[in-house]
């Protein structure tokens, strides 16, 4: 069958869910251009792929990426200065990166010819909400200065848009699992971590809500957003999750599915502690499944089951020690600016 979108880049698709998603795309026919400032390498990609273009670049510089456009028909925008606490690191870098490169990078695929344009944003806009189903129209009440780029891109992107150049939002709940660029720096993946290589989970508060997603789940929807037709994702945003659940609810499926895996390291300690961080909100994502006929298909237990996996095969050495597990530690090493 032929593809909807041939050529597709992806910003920051070196990253945790674009090494997921890349190989993926590849797979199912796309041409894939990898657009990232490769701040954690690239060695994950499956560079000999003949449909992969690898490009070593930072989306602040237009001009370059403009010229990686020429020629591509979609667009997923997944790079940013990611989760809230990258932001003790530079403002100016998180502002310039996060919401001054916005602009100009969707003006550069409208000019470029894109036909569609799919914006990553995040579930965190939504900061702190007492409602016990937080659906889209939900007011914006950023914490953070991720969480209020995140909110202040989704209005420029649909300035835009018209029949020519679709634009879609999704705002995705914290992402978890397995991926070939690994983070250890979220929260289902941070305790699995602790609950293997520590036989101790540390949860700080406990009562706050979190929504998940599995990475399989992301990737599908980035997937289905490609082949999605323009008069169902025009000018829509949507949420995406699958489980709503408390920290400490999260700490005792890590604990359980962490036991059943490893089952020589015996009782797994549950340990609170106190946090300043209050995020906390209950998404709806009931939009998607109606409109796009989407629904997530993995539970916070598969995601914990694929990163045992992961640490049984050995894919996750020195999962403390070594930088690159962590957005903050690998910035700060580097001296991103």
């Amino acid at each position: 069958m032929a593809l909807k979108f041939e050529t597709v880049l992806i910003t920051g698709g070196a990253g945790y869910c674009g090494s997921v998603l890349v190989p993926q795309l590849l797979e199912m026919g796309h041409k894939v251009i990898v657009y990232d400032i490769m701040y954690y390498g690239d060695t994950h990609l499956p560079k000999g792929h003949e449909n992969l273009k690898v490009i070593k670049g930072d989306i602040r510089d237009t001009a370059s990426l403009a010229a990686a456009m020429a020629g591509v028909d979609a667009v997923i925008s997944l790079a940013c200065i990611s989760n809230d606490a990258s932001f003790v690191l530079d403002e100016d870098l998180s502002t310039s990166v996060n919401l001054n490169a916005f602009e100009p990078m969707v003006a550069a695929a409208k000019n470029a010819g894109v036909k569609r344009f799919i914006y990553a944003s995040s579930s965190s806009v939504y900061g702190v909400s007492d409602e016990p189903d937080v659906k889209e129209d939900h007011p914006l009440v950023p914490l953070t200065l991720y969480n209020k780029y995140k909110g202040m891109c989704e209005p420029v992107l649909k300035k835009y848009t018209d029949d020519t150049f679709v634009g879609v939002i999704f705002r995705p709940a914290t992402v978890c699992g397995y991926g070939p660029r690994q983070r250890l720096d979220v929260s289902v993946n941070i305790l699995t971590n602790h609950a293997i290589n520590n036989r101790k989970i540390l949860v700080f508060g406990g009562s706050q809500l979190r929504p998940n997603l599995h990475i399989q789940d992301y990737v599908d929807l980035c997937k289905a957003f490609l082949v999605a037709d323009d008069s169902i994702i025009a000018d829509e945003t949507f949420n995406c999750g699958y489980e709503n659940m408390s920290m400490m609810e999260i700490a005792h499926s890590v604990k359980r599915v962490v036991q059943q895996e490893f089952p020589e390291l015996g009782e797994i300690e549950i340990e609170t502690q106190p946090t300043d961080d209050i995020r906390s909100y209950h998404i709806n994502s009931d939009k998607i499944k109606k409109v796009l006929g989407f629904a997530p298909k993995y539970s916070v237990d598969d995601a914990v089951r694929s990163l045992c996996v992961a640490f049984r095969e050995g894919k996750l050495p020195n999962s403390f020690e070594d930088d690159k597990y962590f957005n903050v530690r690998t910035m700060q090493r580097i001296g991103a600016r």
